[in-house]
């Protein structure tokens, strides 16, 4: 979770600006990273945390912006908390991103800088999560989140032209690629460098459990870890599932329907042929007449082709329509009434002459009504289901828009409701761990888990034909923690686990203190009167671990943050002991004498330029409009949000 938040706070785009209110158009904008905010003179609670240029940055703005980035983070992880996002330098982050966007917008219009409506509508017009069943941008669905999300079309149509105006500024500046080759050399030195010592894993597993834990020392662990034992925030999701075969029953075509569909038809279940067809296309006549009574005479067209310096195209199996969509009709009309062998032109073509050879003549024939019946029930059913479905979502879309609750909606389009047992927002009941997921029911899930207490039920697409769900709450239950009765065993087996591993911990640090007062690695282990795994050699160069650092043990990657003769603790990842690590020592490079990999260094590290120029781009432009941040009314809202400063 970390890395993701991460990855999110710190994106490329990132640095500019953060999401628009809107919650669908927010996830769409995931790498575009839009505003979410407007310009404001004052916040709904008459506070701002900021004022850039002539606008600032109120309260609202700031919640605003900072619940579209969860919001959007909960795409990928559904039981991300404020508090989470706000440990990992998010809030930050946002406000920083907030501020940027409004101060670039500024800066562009000071410019003259506009973006046009065209452009504001094709962002609109091309949000996935605005397309209705068509795949299509549905409006219904647009002014619906609008009325959800109590916003007005024009509010969006700003966020969307200032996060626009934010991106045209800072393109040059992304898109820049060059690395002076003095900042590349210390960057190359540095990759080459080369490092060896040793590591000693201080194994939990080597450490006697000790004496069973009294009552009261389970008490006090318990209470202590009581998030290890509270079960997460769990929902009953009430659900129906709409899908073809809930429909099946009123799109079967009548016969009148197929008839129609036939008559409508006709060119496309007549007798035709399809040709294969060789050809040439030469751009003088002189040649054309030239190679063309070469084929005549009986030289393959490809060889005559070819001899010529020309590249004979085939086309096989066209009609005469297709062929003319490539050629004219006048090719087509001479190459289609020519026989089988037969050698065609040179005709005058879009480019140049055409010489084409009828290599073969397949005659197609027509289908009648009941030939092509089936292939018409299949079309026609396939239609009217997509049609039964958007009607179907239509009339529950205007009963929820008319207030009806879940069950009068499900009732009303005769749907049958289900519902899930007490999940996670990870579609699992932490009561019984073994059960699967079903996957069927993740955009369920999702959907059910972005629902707020109170909220109207939502429809959500569960399947590319049309198929979609109508998604409630039927109960939710708040983190709970489990009675110590019910997981005695599970704080019993994690006590005895704990006070292992923080022995192991203690006499590890005591290694490390020795070998930093000059004691040999080995020797310090066997003084610790245990039965310890012998220290293993660890040698690598920065270059390894950069080429795929995901991969790189944690004892290699900690020594290159030492001292040569420093010893460092650092946790196993799997949470088994420590490793005491020791830096024995440091080869240094001249990346002078390698030439190749200096330019291997200055093409990866150029990839990066852009980003840091963008950045001080940014910074100049906000000490050119003027930013001044209240950080009391950061510290508040913080507290607001996280619920620091004490219940709501």
């Amino acid at each position: 979770m970390l890395s993701f938040f991460r990855r999110i706070i710190n994106s490329k785009a990132g640095i500019v600006v953060t999401f628009v209110v809107l919650g669908v158009i927010a996830l769409a904008f995931a790498a575009g990273d839009v505003t979410g905010l407007r310009p404001s003179g004052g916040s709904l609670t008459g506070s701002n945390v900021a004022t850039v240029g002539k606008g600032a940055v109120s309260v609202a703005d700031f919640k605003t912006a900072v619940g579209a980035r969860i919001d959007a983070i909960r795409q990928q992880q559904p039981s991300v908390t404020v508090a989470d996002f706000a440990a990992q330098g998010g809030l930050d982050a946002t406000l920083d991103q907030v501020i940027n966007g409004l101060a670039l917008d500024q800066f562009g219009h000071a410019a003259g800088m506009q973006i046009s409506k065209r452009l504001v509508d094709g962002q609109i017009a091309s949000l996935p999560g605005l397309q209705g069943p068509t795949g299509q941008f549905d409006q219904r669905i647009y002014e619906q989140l609008l009325a959800q999300r109590r916003l007005s079309d024009r509010q969006v149509r700003a966020d969307i032209a200032r996060d626009m105006i934010g991106q045209q500024l800072l393109r040059p500046a992304l898109s820049a690629r060059y690395l002076p080759e003095g900042i590349a050399l210390p960057y190359a030195a540095l990759l080459l460098e080369k490092r060896s010592g040793q590591a000693a894993l201080i194994p939990a597993a080597a450490v006697a459990n000790g004496a069973a834990p009294t009552d009261a020392e389970l008490q006090t662990f318990y209470r202590r870890n009581i998030a290890r034992y509270t079960l997460p925030e769990r929902r009953v999701l009430k659900y129906a599932l709409v899908g073809p075969a809930a429909v099946a029953g009123r799109v079967a075509p009548t016969d009148a329907e197929i008839a129609k569909a036939y008559n409508d038809n006709r060119a496309r279940f007549a007798a035709s042929e399809k040709r294969t067809i060789t050809q040439v296309t030469v751009l003088d006549q002189a040649g054309a007449n030239a190679l063309a009574a070469k084929v005549k005479a009986g030289t393959p067209i490809g060889d005559a082709a070819r001899a010529a310096g020309l590249e004979p195209s085939t086309q096989a199996g066209v009609d005469k329509a297709a062929y003319a969509g490539t050629t004219s009709a006048q090719v087509a009309d001479a190459v289609f009434a020519a026989q089988r062998g037969a050698v065609v032109g040179p005709i005058r073509g879009g480019i140049g002459w055409i010489v084409a050879k009828v290599d073969s003549i397949e005659a197609v024939a027509g289908k009648s009504l009941d030939q092509a019946k089936p292939e018409l029930v299949a079309e026609l059913t396939k239609q009217k289901t997509l049609d039964a479905l958007t009607a179907v979502r239509n009339a529950i879309d205007d009963s929820l828009s008319n207030n009806a609750t879940f069950d009068e909606a499900v009732a009303d389009q005769k749907l049958t409701a289900q519902s899930t047992p007490a999940i996670t927002a990870q579609g699992i009941d932490p009561l019984k761990p073994d059960a699967k997921p079903d996957p069927a029911l993740a955009p369920v899930v999702s959907a059910g888990f972005q629902l707020q207490e109170g909220d109207s039920p939502q429809m959500v697409q569960t399947g590319p034909d049309g198929s979609f769900a109508l998604v409630g709450i039927g109960s939710l239950t708040q983190p709970t923690p489990r009675a110590l009765a019910d997981v005695r065993a599970q704080v019993d087996r994690d006590f005895r686990q704990d006070r292992a591993r923080a022995e192991a911990r203690r006499i590890a640090a005591d290694v490390v203190a020795k070998v930093n007062k000059g004691t040999p690695l080995a020797q310090a282990l066997s003084g610790t009167g245990r039965s310890l795994p012998a220290p293993q050699p660890l040698a690598a160069s920065r270059a390894e671990l950069a080429s795929n650092p995901r991969a790189a043990a944690g004892p290699l990657v900690l020594m290159f943050s030492m001292d040569r003769g420093q010893a460092k603790l650092i946790e196993a990842p799997d949470g088994s002991g420590w490793y005491v690590v020791r830096l024995d020592r440091i080869d240094a490079a001249n990346a002078a004498a390698n030439p190749a990999f200096v330019a291997d260094a200055r093409r990866s590290l150029a990839g990066g330029i852009g980003r840091e120029y963008a950045a001080q781009f940014v910074r100049a432009v906000r000490d050119s409009v003027g930013v001044k941040i209240d950080k009391g009314a950061v510290a508040r809202t913080r507290a607001d949000l996280t619920g620091a400063g004490g219940p709501n």
